[in-house]
């Protein structure tokens, strides 16, 4: 027989365990089903042990840039407390017990287990205790993430290479690390690890690395990469895998093999659509997201968000989506209005590398695209006093996008020292449509690195 209850949280990652939370601290009757971790892929194997890894190299890379600044320094990188902190400060050694235990106390009930909608409002979850069904009487949210993806190169499935989560688990720095993705997680981890004394040869098959961001953004950072000792292979397409003798082998365009001790396959994520019932959601067998409205209903008494709707694969999308979610299910409870449905002009996200790459909104092209009257402007970090005081490491730029007829930007890249942070304002500004003759009148603190977005603002007066 069926359990009912009021809602079923199929996936409990960051969003999803949001929504559980807060529908049950409404008073619902919700059940939250993860067949992992409670917290999903954020807390243990992603976004905060890895940007744990990052700090560590940061800190390595700064006390390098010492000499001619600031006297001498002798560094010895060591990776034991990066793993110990990953350990047991980020991931209490990969134990969700205190995430369930927050969960259970706001009155929700949590079942570890394979879950899978099968419509109707109805799941059924393959549990270590026996399979039970849930049928829920306001309906189900989906959240089921995504996993990772690698490419149909040959051999590849044949051995036993690291993604993220075996790269952020290691209890050590290997010799050498091949990393086949040039994207946000290969250009973090393969920097990361470099600083830790580790031989990186990177391959990436576009022609610059995060090929998604600003072409300025992936020049300058490919610069440094290589200028730091990695070895970047750009425009460079793996045929073959093997592993042997404790190496493994990538066999690239035209012949060439490149080797090393490890593989990391940092090739982009797959949502986890395995676990719905495509019919009840009118999917197809080639669709690759959830396609749901504004209040991320995907059908009557059906919900989805993060990864698995395709707006951007980021703790923070989740995190802004539980906010709808949750008003969209209370109000499908009757428990008040729905409010407002998901905007997604001014979508944040940050490569943590360094520099640091922030961008937000639309990037040049995707303007073009649309078909928009663009202006852009362009200014170095290097160039502007505070990038000039910084020297050492002042790699950066900040690159803007106006729609020149309405006289707003719609997007934004701030790479360099605190790109992230520099990225607030920008994000503010694409959000709210600020005029950029309100921008370009406004008084910026002097010496910051944000000064260097007056600068950029100077330069759409060129076009």
């Amino acid at each position: 027989m069926a359990r009912e209850c009021d809602v079923v949280v199929l996936g409990m990652g960051p969003g999803g365990e949001e929504v559980a939370g807060r529908l049950a601290e409404a008073g619902l009757d919700v059940v939250g089903v993860e067949a992992e971790l409670l917290g999903g892929e954020c807390p243990y194997w992603a976004c905060v042990p890895s940007k744990m890894m990052v700090r560590a190299g940061d800190l390595l890379a700064e006390a390098r840039r010492v000499p001619g600044m600031a006297g001498t320094a002798r560094v010895e990188p060591d990776f034991t407390p990066v793993h110990a902190r990953i350990r047991d400060e980020a991931t209490a050694d990969w134990d969700d017990a205190a995430a369930v235990e927050r969960f259970t106390a706001k009155g929700g009930r949590f079942v570890r287990g394979r879950g899978r909608f099968t419509g109707q409002g109805r799941v059924e979850v393959d549990a270590a205790g026996g399979a039970e069904t849930f049928a829920a009487r306001v309906g189900v949210v989906l959240a089921t993430g995504s996993a990772p993806a690698a490419p149909p190169v040959p051999g590849l499935d044949q051995v036993p290479y690291w993604t993220n989560r075996e790269a952020v688990s290691a209890l050590e720095a290997p010799e050498s690390l091949l990393v086949l993705g040039g994207g946000a997680v290969g250009v973090e981890l393969a920097q990361s690890y470099a600083r830790f004394g580790t031989r990186v040869t990177l391959v990436e098959a576009s022609e610059r690395v995060v090929s998604a961001e600003e072409p300025e953004a992936g020049d300058l950072l490919l610069e440094v990469l290589r200028r730091e000792g990695l070895t970047v292979l750009t425009g460079a397409r793996a045929r073959a895998a093997r592993y042997a003798d404790g190496a493994f082998v990538l066999t690239l365009d035209g012949g060439e093999e490149v080797s090393a001790e490890k593989l990391l396959v940092a090739t982009g994520r797959r949502p986890r659509l395995d676990a719905l019932d495509r019919a009840a959601l009118g999917l197809d067998a080639e669709a690759r997201r959830v396609e749901v409205d504004a209040h991320l209903r995907a059908a009557p008494g059906v919900w989805a968000l993060g990864d698995l709707v395709g707006e951007g694969a980021f703790t923070h999308v989740a995190m802004y989506q539980a906010d709808v979610a949750v008003r969209a299910v209370l109000a499908a409870a009757g428990r008040g209005e729905a409010g407002p449905g998901a905007d997604y002009r001014a979508v944040p996200h940050v490569t943590f590398t360094d520099p640091e790459i922030g961008s937000v909104g639309l990037t040049e092209a995707a303007a073009r695209e649309r078909g928009l009257t663009v202006r852009t402007g362009t200014a170095r970090v290097p160039d502007g006093i505070r990038g000039w005081i910084h020297k050492a490491g002042n790699d950066g730029l900040v690159k803007l996008v106006e729609d020149a007829e309405r006289g707003v930007l719609v997007g934004a890249t701030a790479a360099g020292p605190m790109g992230g942070e520099v990225l607030y304002g920008l994000a503010v500004a694409v959000r709210a449509a600020v005029p950029t003759a309100t921008l370009r009148d406004m008084m910026f603190a002097f010496p910051t690195f944000h000064r260097s977005v007056l600068e950029a603002l100077g330069d759409l007066t060129a076009d």
